[in-house]
Order: structure tokens, then C-alpha cells, then sequence
């Protein structure tokens, strides 16, 4: 078995070398034969680039003094520089909203050097842009400022352009005014010299680099603004590090910021003599390069050599035997396989080889150094993936044409194929016949919009690239696609089960797929009826409470109301008495008037009748404000309020009535449920563009842990009922949070009661 496998494998190498050597001879022997390195297109290359750079960097320099004097500051430059962050107040409004944070940070952490430092640094920045504002020259001065170290800069690029790599020598004089420039000895013996004169042509020296017709590069000769806005941190620079730091960032920002062509010298024409000495051929970069070329070209000769001898070998002595690839170990393995696997396998086998001949091969390179190690050890993967493909291709030739001449096989096989099990599949997919249709058009209609798109995109030669991903990757997911479709007719068959009452059936899930996760869902909400059976028993629960507690809390002072009228009644009493009486019947009938307003409040908020009067409100004098309406019930409750307001307005879009109403309702829910001698802590700030009002307190009574009965009608912490409150405070609370698009939550840990409200602002 081994020997077969080295065989094989010998065999394949010699037909990759000549799969290799012959298509890329067509390509490459034009480069060698009869040629040396300096008819090559890389020493033309270091030619023009020489030419390019040696006015600018010799012969023509741009006078960097020059360019500083010509150099002007337009009125429409001033005003953009000016306006770069937008008008005046808006850049005073930016520098405080940066500011105004970090100095309340330090100020809360009484901080006062970081706060007194922090206020300084922002008063000068403004200071600085009203500067800007006030005084042309001051802009001017910082502009121009700018302008002379970005000139600095490109001028001094110009200058540090490199000359090409080779010893390249010549003299060259300038027509005009006689100014000669030499270096070497253009005389001795050269493998390239050109002569400029009048009838050959004078040699052009530009200041910039140019194109082959003169015109200097487009890099050049455009103007290009800032490549990115300055950084919001420019002021506090030019400020804190001084004008040259802030001109050096923003000059590392800029490609090329002036038009260098308005500055550059009136071209200069030289007549002389440009040459590469012969002994260059043997010296330094030059000589590395011819070395590099002759050693390529051996190669080459060697590579196309062993593609001739290669297929001399594979005609005599290495003839193709199947018993190589019947003797592998494998046979027993691919006959394992589908039939439809077994020809894509062979099809993608054969592309990679066509691949190769057509790409691969034409490009192979010959270099061989350090440098290129990384090209060789791709180009050693590449001969070993053709390899194996070539391996590939034959082992499935020769068994396809063994199985082909047994009877039977191939009808078996194809009638265990995976293109069978999909039309199989394809049946179930019309077991609903409407979603079947439906899903198969739309398959069909995205199969063909690809094909029509890839037939128009791509280019012929990359089919290479499509065919493989239709097989590889379209096939198999058109397989699953159908596969899944069926799976969803049975799920649907279930779920019509299902909905009919019968809920002893599960729905089986298979893998991970969204259907799978459907399924899963239609189990669990199987499983939700019987939850929602209990939330209803809670649900009625609630509701007889409910009852109960409205009848309970109307009842009440209606019977003090009864009976303190019969007791008026009787004749016998005394003025005193009588007056006593009134005023307990006021206070019961006060007391149920408040009951009924406040239920009937809450019905109107529920039904969406309520309308809300909205207007720009602050938040926080309108929290000061219930705070003092109740600050005697506050001195006499016994609790220790603190509370924590900012020191700016915050200003929101609501109905000041009723927010004053939810304000007020939650600091008479801690006067009334609070634990006497705690505090209770009272919090309004800001927090990510929404006014967060925060309540804290010690409940008085066992809250428990079901915090969403607490928003129940008639819900209260004295369970027995005893205080005089009607339960309906948090849920008019909540009710018009709701209203006003806002957020209302309520925490309990043990004896702690905490509630926050969350409405946005706006500025």
C-alpha cells in the first residue's frame, strides 16, 4: 500500500511540473531570451524615477524663503478658520458644555485647585475665541503661522526626495544661464548613457514631480484642504503647549496643504549627458538586481528543462497503473460517499486544476533569495494543492469507470443520492400547498437572480471562483432550504393540533435552526397556559381585593357619617357636642370626597380620557415647591428628609399640575409609610437626557417582595388598614408617568422603600 501511495504521488509531481513548466514558458521566455537586465521594465522604472526627481531635488528646488514671502491670508480664509466650530455663541456654548461636568466633578469632591485650574483653562479658551472674533490679524497671525510650517514641511520633502538606487552619473548644463551640475565621469564605458542637446531633445527640470507630459502630478498641483477637522482640543493646545506645538499637530494632519505649483521656479532645460557606468553592472544595488535577474533566468532555464524531461519520464518509465489508486486505502472510504459528493468532488477537483493551468502556472515566479522565501513557501503550497488535485482526478476517474461496469450500483447509488432525499423532501414541502408554492416561487426567484447576477458581474475567467460556491455552498443550503420547509409543514400540522385543544402533543425539535427554535417556542407556550391559568386565578384574585378594599374604604367614613347623623338628631345635646359632631361628619365626608376624586381620577387616566396641559416646567423648583407645601407635615412626621437638588434648572416638556400631583403623592406615601426617626432621602439630578427624581425611606410596615401589587388600586403597605391612606397614590403616580412617556420604578430590599421616576428634558 505504501509503495502504491509513493508511486501515485510521484506520478502527480511530475505532472504538476509539467502543468507548471509549459503554460508559464509562454509567459516568461520573453523576458529572458536574448535579453539582460537593462532591457528590463523595473531599470526603465529607476530611469524615469530618477528623471522625475532630480529637478526638484538638484537641479530646480522650490526657494522656501520665496514661497514665505508670496505667501497672503484671504478675508474668506479668515472667516472659515473663524467659523471652523460654527458661530460665536455656539463655540462659547461647546467650551462650557466640555467644562461644565468636569468643574461640578471637582466642586462635589471639593476640590477647589482642580475646580479654580479648570475654570481658568475655560475662561481663556473663550477668551481666546472671542479673540478670534474681534480681531482679523489675530486670526491672521495664526493662519499665516500655520501656513509657513506646512510650507516648511512640503518644501522640505521636495528637497529628501531619493535618487534612484543605481551610481548613476552626469553633467548637465543649463542652457539660459550656463550653471553646470556634475556627478561621476559620464565617460567611462556605461550600459545605458542618453545625450540631451537641441536636435535629441534638452532635459526639463521641474520644481515638482511631473507626469511624462510635463504636468505636474495631480498630488501636486491640487490644493488640499486639512485632511480631518481639527480636534476639538486645537484651542486647548494652541493655550496650553503654545502656537508652534499646536502648528506641528496640525500640520502632521495635513497631506500636502498648499497648491506647491503657484510656487514653483520657471522651468529649466539642461543639455548634457545622463549614464550608468558598466562597472555599476557588478557593484551595489544595481549589481544585486542584475545578479537577482541572471539567477532567475537560470532558474527558469532549469524549471522549463525539468517540465521537457518530466514528461519524457511520464511517457516511459512512470506510466499510469490503476493499481495505484485501487491499492491506496481508500476505495472503501469513497464508496461511502454519495454519488452526487463523488461528482462534485471530481468537478471541483478538475477546476482547480484548469485554475491552475490558466492562473497559476502563467505566474509562477523564480525568486529564489531571502527576500521572496515568503513567495516560495506559497508557491510550494500551490504545487501541492494541484498535486493533489491531480491525485483527486484520477482516483475518482478510475473507480467511476470500475463501478460503472458493475450492474445496478449506479441505480442504487443515485437512488440514495442526496439529490433524491431533496425531491423526497421537496414532496413535503407542498403538504401545505399555498406556503409550498409560495416558498418555492421565492426560491426560485433568488436561484435565478443570482445566477442572472453572477452571469453579468463576474468576469468569464472567475467561474473558476462561481462554480465551485454553487456547488460548495448553493446546493447544499437549496437542500437545507427544503429540508426546512418540510420541517415547518409538520410543525404547522402540530400547532393546528394544538389549537384545537389537544396540548398532550409535543412538538419535536431537530437541531439548532429557527425552525428548531420555533418549535421550542411552541412547546413552551404549551407550557404558558398552564401559567396563564394561574396569572388569571391571581389576576381574579386581585380584583376581588380590589372590591374589597374599595367597599372596605368607602364604607368606613361613610358609616361615621351615619352614625354621627343620628347622633345630631337627638335633641338633648349640647352646642358643644353638636360642634363636635359637625366637624367629625366634615372630616368623614372630606375623606370620602378625596376617595371618590381620587378613584375617579385614576378610572379617567386608565381609559385615556385624562388630557394633559403641557409646558416647559423646571423640575426642580417644582419639587422645591412640594416640599415646602408639606414642610409642617415634614417638622411634625418625626423623619429626618434630606434631599439633594442641582443647581441649574432642569427643565422638562410636562403638565405641571399633574407632575406636582405625582411629586405629591410620593412624599405623602413616605409621611404616611415611612418608620418614624429614619431618613428619608430626596434626590433630583440628570442622567443621560432625563431627569431622574429619586425617594428613599424605611417602610414602617412589611412591604414583601411582589413590588408590582404595590401599583394596584387600593393597594397599601398597613394591610390592616388603619392609617389614612386610600391605596390609590402610587397608582395615580404611575399612571400619569405613563402619560407622559416616562418611567416609574419601585425597589424594595427588606425595609427599604426606594422609588425613581425618569421623564426626559430638554435644553
Amino acid at each position: 500500500m505504501k509503495k502504491n501511495w509513493f508511486r501515485l504521488i510521484i506520478w502527480a509531481a511530475l505532472v504538476a511540473i509539467v502543468l507548471i513548466a509549459f503554460p508559464n514558458s509562454i509567459r516568461i521566455a520573453p523576458q529572458f531570451i536574448g535579453k539582460s537586465y537593462v532591457d528590463t521594465e523595473n531599470f526603465q522604472r529607476e530611469m524615469s524615477s530618477f528623471y522625475e526627481q532630480i529637478g526638484p531635488a538638484v537641479l530646480n528646488p522650490i526657494d522656501e524663503e520665496k514661497v514665505k514671502k508670496e505667501l497672503t491670508v484671504t478675508a474668506e480664509e479668515i472667516e472659515e478658520y473663524r467659523n471652523w466650530y460654527g458661530t460665536l455663541p455656539d463655540q462659547i456654548d461647546n467650551i462650557h458644555q466640555q467644562y461644565v461636568q468636569r468643574i461640578e466633578e471637582a466642586r462635589d469632591a471639593n476640590n477647589k485647585p482642580l475646580e479654580e485650574t479648570l475654570i481658568e483653562e475655560r475662561d481663556r479658551k473663550i477668551a481666546d475665541i472671542r479673540k478670534n472674533f474681534e480681531s482679523d490679524e489675530y486670526v491672521e497671525s495664526k493662519i499665516r503661522k500655520m501656513k509657513e510650517a506646512l510650507i516648511d514641511r512640503s518644501v522640505a520633502s521636495l528637497k529628501e526626495m531619493q535618487l534612484s538606487g543605481f551610481p548613476i552619473t552626469y553633467s548637465l548644463t543649463d542652457v539660459d544661464s550656463g550653471e553646470k551640475f556634475e556627478s561621476g565621469d559620464v565617460e567611462v564605458p556605461s550600459v545605458y548613457k542618453k545625450t540631451f542637446t537641441d536636435k535629441n531633445g534638452l532635459f526639463k527640470a521641474y520644481s515638482v514631480p511631473t507626469e511624462d507630459d510635463g504636468s505636474p502630478y495631480a498630488h501636486y498641483s491640487n490644493y488640499e484642504e486639512v485632511t480631518e477637522p481639527l480636534p476639538s482640543s486645537w484651542l486647548g493646545e494652541v493655550i496650553g503647549k503654545g502656537m508652534d506645538a499646536a502648528i506641528e499637530h496640525v500640520a502632521e494632519s495635513v497631506t500636502m496643504p498648499v497648491d506647491m505649483t503657484m510656487y514653483q521656479n520657471p522651468v529649466r532645460t539642461f543639455e548634457g549627458v545622463v549614464a550608468v557606468p558598466k562597472s555599476a553592472l557588478s557593484t551595489g544595488v544595481l549589481g544585486e538586481q542584475v545578479k537577482n535577474y541572471n539567477k532567475q533566468k537560470y532558474i527558469a532555464y532549469f524549471v522549463w528543462g525539468l517540465g521537457a524531461l518530466s514528461l519524457l519520464v511520464l511517457f516511459t518509465i512512470m506510466k499510469f497503473k490503476k493499481v495505484w489508486v485501487k491499492g491506496t486505502g481508500l476505495t472503501g472510504w469513497y464508496d461511502h460517499l454519495k454519488i452526487d459528493v463523488k461528482i462534485g468532488l471530481l468537478l471541483f477537483s478538475s477546476i482547480i486544476t484548469v485554475d491552475f493551468i490558466l492562473l497559476r502556472a502563467t505566474g509562477f515566479s523564480f525568486h529564489y533569495d531571502q527576500y521572496y522565501y515568503g513567495i516560495w513557501r506559497v508557491q510550494l503550497g500551490w504545487f501541492i494543492i494541484l498535486m493533489i488535485a491531480v491525485i483527486s482526478i484520477a482516483f475518482q476517474l478510475v473507480h467511476l469507470f470500475a463501478r460503472w461496469k458493475q450492474k445496478g450500483i449506479f441505480t442504487q447509488e443515485i437512488a440514495d443520492s442526496y439529490a433524491v432525499q431533496f425531491l423526497n423532501a421537496f414532496q413535503n414541502m407542498f403538504l401545505n400547498r399555498k406556503i409550498g408554492f409560495q416558498m418555492f416561487v421565492l426560491l426560485v426567484g433568488f436561484f435565478l437572480a443570482g445566477v442572472g447576477l453572477a452571469g453579468v458581474a463576474l468576469q468569464p475567467l472567475l467561474l473558476v471562483v462561481y462554480m465551485p460556491l454553487v456547488f460548495f455552498v448553493g446546493l447544499p443550503f437549496l437542500y437545507i432550504f427544503v429540508r426546512r420547509t418540510a420541517y415547518l409543514n409538520r410543525i404547522m400540522a402540530t400547532t393546528e393540533a394544538m389549537a384545537a385543544g389537544r396540548l398532550h402533543e409535543e412538538i419535536k425539535i431537530e437541531g439548532k435552526s429557527p425552525l428548531a427554535m420555533h418549535a421550542k417556542n411552541l412547546n413552551n407556550l404549551r407550557e404558558g397556559v398552564r401559567s396563564s391559568v394561574s396569572a388569571q386565578a391571581k389576576s381574579e384574585r386581585l380584583k376581588t381585593e380590589l372590591i374589597t378594599n374599595v367597599s372596605h374604604d368607602l364604607r368606613t367614613p361613610l358609616t361615621s357619617i351615619i352614625t354621627y347623623t343620628d347622633l345630631l338628631k337627638k335633641e338633648d345635646l349640647s352646642a358643644e357636642e353638636q360642634a363636635k359632631y359637625v366637624g367629625i361628619l366634615d372630616k368623614k365626608s372630606q375623606r370620602l370626597k378625596t376617595l371618590i376624586e381620587d378613584l375617579f381620577e385614576v378610572s379617567k387616566m386608565a381609559s385615556g380620557n385624562l388630557e394633559l396641559n403641557k409646558q416647559r416646567v423646571d423640575l426642580t423648583q417644582l419639587l422645591q415647591q412640594a416640599l415646602a407645601e408639606h414642610a409642617e407635615d415634614i417638622a411634625e412626621s418625626g423623619l429626618d428628609f434630606r434631599v439633594n437638588l442641582p443647581d441649574t434648572p432642569l427643565v422638562a416638556h410636562v403638565d405641571g399640575q399633574r407632575w406636582w400631583r405625582v411629586l405629591d403623592n410620593l412624599i405623602v406615601n413616605a409621611l404616611k409609610y415611612a418608620m418614624p426617626g429614619t431618613r428619608v432621602y430626596v434626590t433630583l439630578h440628570q442622567t443621560n437626557g432625563r431627569a431622574q427624581f429619586v425617594l428613599k425611606n424605611i417602610s414602617h410596615y412589611e412591604i414583601g417582595d411582589n413590588t408590582d401589587e404595590l401599583f394596584e388600586r387600593f393597594k397599601r403597605a398597613d394591610t390592616s388598614r388603619h392609617t389614612d391612606g386610600s391605596g390609590l397614590g402610587l397608582a395615580i403616580a404611575q399612571s400619569i408617568v405613563d402619560m407622559h412617556k416616562g418611567d416609574m420604578e419601585i425597589e424594595v430590599d427588606g425595609d427599604l422603600f426606594k422609588v425613581t421616576v425618569a421623564v426626559p428634558v430638554i435644553y
